[in-house]
């Protein structure tokens, strides 16, 4: 399993969210170049980046995100504000690894297969819930689908993975998120990344048992210090080792 060590950038800072509230903010006294370098020093192989302000329609962390991607010395999963094939190709253009996709694959899903089709293993699809519902526009508009109709349309889709959040119980229910994330996980063909479930290594090792779940997003944990890189980093690597069977 995969960890994805995950930043969050609004107003060129580092921050956390509360249950994806713009407007209250958890700001990281961090510098966000040096911060990605150090995740790749302690051996990350990816990470995410999120952009809050390009979800909101603004350019402002542009350049920094430009920066983020050339120094990072690993891909990167760019997430926020891809509402347009020319958004997704501009960022896959500069250089990220992968484009993480929600809004857009609501209103357009002929385009975005299309796109999935041709950048094979660089589109990622985001199914945000609430309430039993995928929510789009940076978690504040209530879709008509649900998780597991909307991950159905793109069964066939060459998607690289699909990050599940359940904004419900956003860092405060792990179990109810973990039964939501298995459930849809065993109905995917994709594999699926865990998104907002890891606070501690335990959460990390409960994931690697759970069927197609290939990687899991890793940031407030990093930022409060209540997990290390390196303590995620090596749980993942030996949590489901195999094991040999008695006869």
């Amino acid at each position: 399993m995969r960890i994805y060590p995950t930043m969050e950038l609004q107003n060129g800072r580092c921050v956390t969210l509360d249950k994806g509230r713009l407007d209250n903010a958890m700001i990281w006294h961090v510098d966000p170049v040096e911060t990605a370098r150090s995740w790749s020093a302690a051996g990350a192989e990816w990470m995410q980046l999120t952009d809050f302000d390009a979800i909101e329609g603004r350019d402002t962390n542009a350049e920094l995100v430009e920066e983020i991607i050339r120094s990072a010395e690993m891909p990167v999963q760019l997430a926020g504000g891809m509402r347009a094939r020319e958004h997704v190709e501009h960022w896959i253009d500069k250089g990220a690894g992968r484009v993480v996709i929600g809004t857009l694959a609501a209103r357009d899903p002929i385009l975005v297969k299309e796109l999935a089709k041709f950048y094979p293993d660089q589109i990622v699809l985001a199914v945000d819930v609430w309430q039993g519902f995928v929510m789009t526009e940076g978690w504040r508009s209530q879709s008509a689908f649900t998780p597991e109709a909307f991950i159905e349309a793109f069964a066939d889709t060459p998607f690289a993975g699909i990050v599940v959040t359940d904004i419900d119980s956003d860092m405060e229910d792990v179990e109810a998120q973990l039964g939501l994330i298995s459930g849809l996980a065993e109905k995917s063909r994709t594999p699926v990344i865990a998104s907002g479930v890891v606070r501690t290594a335990d959460d990390i090792s409960r994931l690697a048992y759970i069927h197609n779940i290939s990687g899991a997003i890793v940031g407030r944990a990093l930022f409060r210090k209540s997990l290390s890189l390196g303590e995620a980093l090596d749980v993942a690597k030996t949590a489901h080792e195999p094991v040999a069977q008695f006869q």
